[in-house]
């Protein structure tokens, strides 16, 4: 089912294609130009489970920061470049391990040359990016709208410009914000080429609709054998995006490991602070990737148990009091202030 003849493509010291598994990216938010702030949040991403970082390189500054970056971070660094080629040449120059461009912006086919020659002399893939908003205008003229079929075409023709200047070391990456315009133009583009793509919805909006959208919009691609890196976009902390992508992937199997968090939409039972306790667990969880085991968070104690039974380890709640449970059974109460610590401590001896 999945598409594993996909172009190998090496990004740093990660792999992509060919079957490889789908990894995870994220953007910075930070400016680029102040290295300190943008590695610690590359830090911070790293441990949230990021396994390429993007960073904008809107100016000369930026690309020379590049280097710097480099040196304290772990993951592959790839350059987001618009309109300016000396941007892109500079930003390979300074250690990136691969460019985002839209060839289409970046110029005439003497600016697209220098920055295709740079990227070949040094093996550096090219991330070929198309969005439904920067569609050419004999693209929205021959369509008469941005659709699917419009998106696939020109970033095809984008290939196609590279390719004719000898390289083909190529990822494709086509967004919209329209989640079903974008499922239907990766469906178009899988059948058209083998390069590998990275597949998002951009625009997606705030952790909340951007969830939603990207979870439909992934899950439906991504269920069809479609798509070797993604990106959840959101308008918040980029450390949300890594949590969704991590999550997104294991639901659909694609991705082991990892605790699996479930919790009950509380009733007129509850008796504990419920949606506090699950948050603080989903945080807690985090540390401990290694595992992959099901936790659940319950609101009463009379149920819990119960409906915890398909869980490797679960906690209920009761007024002023805690259950323990695993695999259904009640092995230890604890006050309601201790529930949190002494989940915490099953896990800790689970690791070792």
């Amino acid at each position: 089912m999945f598409r594993d003849n996909t172009k190998v493509i090496k990004i740093g010291n990660k792999v992509i294609g060919g079957g490889n598994p789908i990894l995870i990216q994220s953007m910075t938010n930070t400016k680029t130009e102040d290295v300190e702030a943008t590695v610690n949040q590359i830090k911070e991403l790293e441990a949230a489970g990021c396994d390429i970082i993007r960073c904008a390189v809107p100016t000369m500054e930026a690309a020379k920061a590049l280097g710097k970056i480099k040196e304290s971070i772990n993951i592959p660094l790839v350059a987001d470049i618009h309109f300016d080629y000396r941007l892109a040449i500079a930003a390979i120059e300074n250690g990136a391990d691969k460019i985002r461009i839209n060839p289409g912006n970046i110029g005439d086919m003497d600016r697209v040359k220098a920055v295709v020659d740079v990227a070949k002399a040094k093996n550096i893939p090219i991330r070929v990016g198309v969005n439904s908003g920067s569609l050419e205008k004999h693209i929205l003229d021959k369509y008469g709208k941005v659709t699917a079929e419009g998106i696939v075409e020109s970033a095809l023709d984008k290939v196609k410009t590279i390719e004719d200047l000898g390289y083909d070391n190529l990822v494709i990456s086509i967004k919209s914000s329209d989640v079903m315009m974008c499922v239907k133009a990766h469906q178009l583009i899988a059948q058209k080429t083998n390069y590998p793509l990275h597949v998002g919805i951009t625009e997606s909006g705030t952790v909340t609709s951007g969830n939603i959208k990207s979870a439909i919009g992934l899950g439906l691609i991504l269920n069809q054998g479609i798509g070797d890196t993604i990106r959840v976009s959101l308008t918040g902390n980029p450390v949300e995006e890594i949590k969704s992508a991590k999550l997104i992937l294991k639901t659909l199997g694609l991705r082991k490991g990892g605790i699996s968090v479930v919790s009950c939409p509380t009733c007129g039972r509850t008796q504990i602070d419920l949606i506090g306790l699950a948050g603080k667990v989903e945080n807690m969880v985090t540390k401990y990737d290694d595992l992959n085991i099901k936790v659940a968070v319950m609101g009463c104690v009379v149920n819990g148990p119960g409906e915890a039974r398909e869980a490797d380890i679960g906690i209920a709640g009761g007024k002023g009091e805690g259950l323990l449970i695993k695999k259904g059974e009640i092995i230890k109460k604890v006050p309601e202030n201790q529930l949190l610590d002494a989940l915490e401590d099953e896990l800790k001896n689970w690791r070792s």
